[in-house]
């Protein structure tokens, strides 16, 4: 296990990537690793300047923010990596693969747990926002964009702003080891489908008490007051 796994899990996941060789020389989100492994020793030994230093250097060289005091699983896998920010209090568990723009950030000045904390075999897709002190069951996908601001529980799919829960079932696939951010609902087309089909059965039900050709219009219909109107009768 260690780095050299993590390396091999990068060139297993990667199809760009030729050899173990190439990850470890030229993929910043391995080398963002090996700097993170110095920054949290440090950190661990309250060495707390010298771990910043280095996590900020890091920062520079790869263009990924992870704080000192996060705590990283096996494998890790972070694609392409720029603009990636992890707080201080965040907790990724093993085999999980983040994509460039993520955040798992907090929402405030709270003090202690205070960033999101991920299960094994998750998969953040690409700029999504993960805030708060949040629990990521195992086995959940995060598609691309989504805000998450809730618990998301175990083998479940979360997409939109704020995220929904829209599929629970991934315990047949690995979403970490499928990379898949495309196979996700149209959260938004499926409301607009739900809207049309309420406004269509409101249509019919409305043409049914009022034929066309009839001097009421439809639009003027009060279902209180016409329900008043029958009780008259």
């Amino acid at each position: 296990m260690g780095l050299w796994a993590d390396a091999k899990n990068i060139r297993d996941k990667d199809p760009a990537a030729r050899n173990v060789a190439e990850v470890i020389l030229l993929y910043p989100g391995f080398h963002v690793l090996v700097t993170h492994r110095i920054a949290h020793w440090l950190y661990n030994r309250r060495l707390l300047f010298l771990a910043r230093l280095v996590s900020q250097l890091a920062r520079h060289l790869t263009g990924i923010e992870i704080h000192p005091g996060a705590k990283i699983g096996q494998r890790l896998f972070i694609d392409h990596g720029m603009g990636i920010v992890f707080g201080e209090t965040t907790e990724i568990g093993d085999n999980c693969t983040i994509y460039h723009g993520v955040t798992l950030g907090g929402t405030g000045k709270d003090v202690g747990k205070r960033h999101p904390t991920l299960g094994d075999n998750v998969l953040i897709g690409a700029g999504a926002k993960v805030l708060g002190p949040v629990f990521i069951g195992d086995n959940v996908r995060v598609g691309a964009g989504s805000v998450v601001l809730q618990n998301i529980p175990a083998n479940a799919t979360a997409v939109g702003v704020p995220a929904e829960i829209v599929r629970v079932g991934n315990i047949r696939c690995c979403p970490a080891d499928d990379l898949d951010q495309q196979a996700l609902p149209d959260l938004p087309q499926q409301r607009l489908n739900e809207l049309e089909a309420r406004l269509s059965r409101i249509e019919a039900a409305m043409q049914g008490e009022y034929p066309p050709g009839t001097e009421q219009n439809p639009l003027d219909f009060v279902p209180e007051k016409h329900g008043e109107k029958a009780k008259q009768k």
